[in-house]
C-alpha cells in the first residue's frame, strides 16, 4: 500500500507518536525506513523509489511488519538494531524480531 492508504486506513495513525528505528535497512539492495506507530503498536517498513524524481506519495509503499504494544516492549524487542541495520540485507533481522515478538490476533 501507498503512504496515504497506511495512515488513511486506521484514523489513529496520523495523530500518533512515531518512533524512527533507522532509514539505512537494507534487502534486494534497496534502502528502507523502519517505525513504530505507538497508538496502534504497528512496526512498518517504508520503501522510497530509488530515484527521488519519481517520490510522490503513491511512490512511497509501506508494509506493516507486525504488532509490538508499548514502548518496553518495541524498545526490548529491538534491542541492537543501531548494529543490525549496519549488515547486508539488515531488514531480515528486523523481521525476525517483530515476528518472534508481535502480539498474535492483530
Amino acid at each position: 500500500m501507498d503512504i496515504e492508504e497506511f495512515y488513511d486506513q486506521d484514523p489513529r495513525r496520523r495523530p500518533s507518536d512515531e518512533i524512527e528505528f533507522g532509514r539505512e535497512w537494507s534487502e534486494n539492495d534497496r534502502r528502507l525506513e523502519v517505525s513504530w506507530v505507538a497508538d496502534t503498536g504497528e512496526v512498518y517498513v517504508m520503501a522510497e523509489p530509488y530515484s527521488r524524481r519519481e517520490l510522490s506519495t503513491e511512490s512511497v509503499t509501506v508494509e506493516i511488519l507486525g504488532v509490538i504494544k508499548g514502548r518496553d516492549a518495541i524498545d526490548s524487542a529491538l534491542a541492537g538494531w543501531q548494529e543490525a541495520m549496519a549488515k547486508p540485507n539488515s531488514l531480515t533481522w528486523m523481521r525476525a524480531r517483530v515476528a518472534g515478538k508481535s502480539d498474535s490476533g492483530n
